[in-house]
């Protein structure tokens, strides 16, 4: 007659009858779950924005008798604008090794220096938006420009929310240190703006570099 192997005490009640599941749920590490929904979130913005680069393919073409990118784009302003946005994202870096080093002052001292360097991108993006309005170049003047701002204009705004997000967390450092808490919501949103950086780096070669090449 064979025997029975014994069973884990873990799949045992305390009569000694057997479970089918765990008694106790394993112990999941704090923050695993905010870290998943953070990264579906950036992936389903990766499908916005490939949806708005789609839609830029088809209709950057199209100029309906109107001014192309030759004709608007300043390549000088809009280098110096891909320098504020990556400079930003170098001292979002260094705000991190503070935080690592549990230092709050240096912490906030790089999330400020982050902040304004993000000021000043969308400084110099709106000076372009109002320059374009201002030459006839508006968002219904033609495929090309509908497609130009819906793209540029989505990316406007992620930096803008970053910023708010940037502002409200500095806010909570200052309030609450650098517990762990705060320590999960800088990483995400460290996450979200390298994220923006790299679509920059998509729209200044996509719009404008090979805009110009047209």
């Amino acid at each position: 007659m064979a025997t029975r192997s014994a069973i884990d005490p873990a799949f045992l009640d305390n009569d000694g009858n057997p479970l089918f599941h765990l008694g106790e749920d394993p112990h999941h590490p704090e923050g695993s779950s905010t870290a998943l929904g953070f990264w579906i979130y950036l992936m389903s913005d990766c499908l916005i924005f490939a949806c708005l680069f789609a839609i830029y393919a088809v209709l950057g073409g199209n100029y309906a008798a109107g001014p192309g990118p030759r004709d608007l784009f300043d390549l000088n302003l809009v280098a110096l604008n891909t320098a504020m946005l990556l400079f930003s994202s170098i001292t979002y870096g260094f705000a991190m090794l503070a935080m690592e080093k549990d230092k709050v002052g240096p912490t906030q001292a790089w999330l400020a220096i982050t902040g304004l360097f993000g000021l000043a991108f969308l400084s110099i993006e709106l000076y372009e938006f109002a320059h374009l309005i201002h030459e006839g170049a508006t968002p219904q003047r033609s495929g090309f420009l509908s497609a130009f701002f819906a793209l540029v204009g989505t990316h406007g705004l992620h930096v803008t929310f970053g910023i708010i997000w940037l502002v409200t967390l500095m806010v909570q450092v200052g309030q609450k240190g650098l517990i762990a808490a705060n320590q999960r919501r800088l990483m995400c949103l460290s996450m979200f703006w390298h994220f923006l950086d790299v679509i920059w780096i998509g729209v200044f070669t996509f719009v404008y570099l090979m805009g110009m090449l047209r």
